[in-house]
């Protein structure tokens, strides 16, 4: 009894030790990206800041957006609700009036009532402003072009320096918003299909004075099982490659400015992506190809867990409140959330038997409307495809990418057998999908209507209704909601 009271004294002292320093959040935000990076094995892309990183983090293995699609899943990032929850449904447009509900509490609204200073670099892509509000930004919604505070690294670390200098003093949150690896082959052709050409110095491009481009050759890449093994996917993942190498040397820049200015030794640091790759089963579905994200969590403080590798099943909703928890507010803030802060997986691995996460899709651009609901386990996920009588909705930049119209003209070539699955399968799905991830990791094998996992459909049907009921989740009663009328009509 005695040694149980002694490690629990232990624990709060350090807990008022933490909130009676002027502890920071560094939190780094690829765009679209994946495990394009040497801590993940790949060991074609050069990534050594990231890695360098890695080598003082935990890093997750089974870490998961709730959303996959930017605007949804940053306002997740930053509400800690899913998107059905929190109001931003689709990407944040002002004409459609795409923006999270006034009533959400947000993370840095918590963090600025609380005296803790916030910056944002970088792509932004969430409101309304009142919900998400920073104390200093540089953003597209304060007028900047995307490419110079999203992509420009030397911007990225002079912008860095500046928010250190008004920082100064305080404690503080900042978000840098990288806008690679997204594409921009449908806004910026000019620049290549991932901007990979942008500030590269020749004809015209401008000039990164921090960047000197990487270039990859196709047959050297990494093709991921979801990605057509042909020239085209090639030639489009090694574009990809050098814009992740600039996001790597983006990342290298920034930590440099806080080891120069003494801060690095009491700021947590979280680096992830907002969603799977722009590639066909990435971004904007609900397969792992595009919920699965990198997730590495550094702290300053001694860990037992530096350059460890956890399994644990996490949703990036548990970020709030962990970034909440490092700041000492969790109890205080007045707010309860649906996810867990993960501080305590730094210090050892906790036991996890019935894990669960959940994902909430509705659209991507304002014409795709596709809403889904799932729930994943360690062993099994469920997929409800509530729009499952229409086609699902291609977005425009992948449409127009090289390795979709290679998709595209090898189907219309009869080329059958060049994909993991057929295009129309992949745009016809049932209104159910059930997956045993151990024996089937690419999700290609339905087994909702397989006689044996009967009672695992209804008991997955069972936790998803009651995690929607209990969100609030306005598609719950839809035409093809998980609840029948008369049960609707009761709630």
């Amino acid at each position: 009894m005695g040694r149980f009271m002694s490690y629990w004294v232990v624990i709060y002292v350090i807990g008022l030790a933490r909130s009676s320093l002027a502890v920071n959040v560094l939190f780094l935000l690829a765009d679209d990206g994946g495990f394009e990076l040497g801590v993940y094995r790949n060991r074609i892309v050069q990534t050594p800041n990231i890695d360098a990183l890695a080598k003082n983090s935990l890093i997750f293995n089974q870490a998961h957006t709730s959303v996959s699609s930017c605007s949804p899943s940053r306002a997740a990032l930053l509400s800690g609700i899913p998107s059905h929850q929190n109001g931003m449904y689709g990407l944040h447009h002002g004409v459609h009036h795409f923006s999270s509900l006034d009533s959400v509490t947000t993370l840095t609204s918590i963090l600025s009532k609380n005296q803790i200073y916030t910056g944002i670099i970088g792509k932004k892509h969430v409101g309304p402003e009142n919900v998400y509000p920073f104390d200093f930004a540089h953003t597209e919604q304060t007028h900047e072009s995307i490419l110079q505070v999203g992509r420009n690294i030397t911007n990225i670390k002079l912008l860095t320096r500046e928010f250190l200098k008004e920082a100064r003093k305080k404690q503080f949150f900042l978000y840098i918003g990288f806008h690679d690896p997204h594409r921009c082959g449908h806004t910026h052709p000019e620049y290549g299909s991932f901007c990979e050409k942008f500030g590269d110095g020749d004809e015209g491009h401008g000039v990164i004075p921090d960047w000197t481009p990487v270039v990859y050759r196709p047959e050297d890449v990494f093709v991921p099982y979801f990605i057509q093994d042909t020239q085209a996917a090639r030639e489009d993942i090694a574009a990809q490659y050098t814009t992740i190498s600039r996001l790597d040397a983006g990342v290298g820049l920034v930590l440099e400015e806080l080891r120069v200015t003494d801060v690095l030794k009491n700021t947590l640091i979280i680096y992830t992506s907002d969603n799977g790759i722009p590639f066909a089963a990435g971004r904007t579905n609900l397969y792992d190809s595009g919920s699965a994200v990198p997730l590495l969590i550094a702290s300053p403080e001694t860990s037992a867990r530096k350059y460890e590798v956890t399994n644990y099943l996490t949703s990036l909703v548990d970020l709030v409140p962990t970034i909440i928890d490092w700041y000492g507010l969790l109890d205080s803030c007045g707010v309860k959330f649906p996810g867990n802060s993960l501080l305590p997986l730094l210090q050892k691995e906790k036991p996890q038997s019935k894990a669960k996460i959940f994902y909430s899709h509705n659209l991507h651009e304002v014409t795709m409307y596709y809403p889904m609901r799932a729930i994943r386990t360690k062993r099994y996920k469920l997929i409800h495809n509530l729009n499952f009588n229409s086609p699902f909705p291609i977005d425009q930049d992948l449409y127009v990418s090289p390795s979709f119209q290679d998709l595209l003209n090898r189907t219309k070539q009869g080329q059958t057998k060049f994909w993991y699955r057929s295009l129309k399968h992949y745009a016809h799905r049932p209104e159910w999908e059930l997956f045993d991830m151990k024996h089937d990791p690419e999700e290609v094998d339905n087994l909702v209507f397989t006689p044996k996992y009967k009672d695992i459909l209804q008991g997955l049907k069972t936790d998803l209704w009651l995690w929607q009921k209990n969100s609030s989740d306005p598609w719950l009663c839809s035409p093809n909601g998980i609840l029948e009328h008369d049960e609707c009509m009761s709630l």
